[in-house]
């Protein structure tokens, strides 16, 4: 069992905030109750905590389809050979294994919820509906040339253990995708010291864990993976830094990732979604960016 301590960052709804040495990442203390997860992600967290996002991903369809061509050109890029196989760990709606499909990838999804495999076995894709495992991942022994997570590490208290399990299910020297929210990071803080802002990323229980580039990236090699690609997305933040207060206000949030979609939808019709990505993996170094996506390729 590890110790976790470390110097507290925020105390919120009964929780810590802690930035824990042993882990090498922040996270909250005391941990949620896994049952209590698990009924969530289960049965609630697309009716209750989610209801929009099903219909909003449909929505920005056409824009997550250029982010999902640029990783998987990265993925093509940095594979070995020419293997084409994915696993998605917590698929959500499927959109991103639809997307892998249709370019001649093979594709499974795994996804605890119930609402969220259906949406996903209606885009005639398979997903498992349950929980990853390390029975399921046994069941899949070295079969996939990805493993992708995207928002799923920051959900679980145990993400140093899912992404071992997780490289079983890898080829050797294949590749571990993860997308998660880049927390704390320079302009949240800035917002907090000249604007007055709280904390508005904390969210627990649903959020246990608060990544950045450095955290992630040690993550993996802790995992036995090797960084081979780092970058951040856009840094939705700049909008409160320049007066647009979207946070608590839907219609101006909605408004300002419409900018972004635009920003990037632009730059890829322009053919330069390599100016893009250089960008991104620049803003990555500086710790700047709302997410952080981070590929790691598995050690022989």
């Amino acid at each position: 069992m590890r110790n976790h301590c470390g110097p507290v960052m925020d105390r919120i709804n009964g929780y810590d905030v802690i930035d824990c040495g042993p882990c090498g990442f922040r996270h909250i203390s005391p941990f949620p109750d896994n049952d209590a997860l698990t009924s969530i992600y289960r049965d609630e967290y697309y009716s209750k905590e989610k209801p929009l996002y099903l219909e909003r991903h449909l929505e920005d369809l056409e824009w997550w389809d250029t982010v999902y061509a640029a990783r998987y050109r990265e993925f093509e890029r940095l594979l070995p050979g020419k293997g084409r196989s994915v696993l998605d760990i917590g698929s959500g709606p499927g959109y991103f294994l639809l997307y892998g499909k249709r370019h001649g990838w093979e594709t499974l999804g795994v996804e605890p919820s119930v609402k969220a495999a259906a949406h996903g076995r209606s885009l005639g894709l398979e997903i498992i509906e349950d929980f990853f495992s390390h029975d399921l991942a046994r069941a899949l022994d070295r079969s996939f040339d990805v493993v992708h997570m995207s928002e799923v590490l920051e959900h679980i208290t145990d993400p140093e253990g899912v992404l071992i399990t997780a490289s079983r299910a890898l080829k050797p020297g294949g590749l571990v995708c993860v997308v998660v929210p880049n927390d704390y990071n320079p302009f949240q803080q800035a917002l907090r010291k000249a604007c007055g802002y709280s904390p508005w990323w904390v969210s627990p229980p649903h959020h246990v864990n608060y990544f950045n580039p450095v955290s992630v990236s040690g993550l993996l090699t802790r995992t036995g993976f090797e960084t081979v690609s780092i970058e951040a997305t856009f840094p939705i933040d700049i909008f409160l830094l320049m007066g647009d207060e979207y946070v608590g206000n839907d219609a101006l949030g909605r408004a300002c990732h419409a900018k972004r979609k635009r920003f990037e939808k632009n730059l890829a019709a322009a053919g330069q979604d390599g100016l893009l990505r250089n960008i991104y993996k620049d803003l990555a170094r500086h710790g700047v960016g709302r997410e952080v996506q981070a590929i790691g390729r598995k050690k022989e």
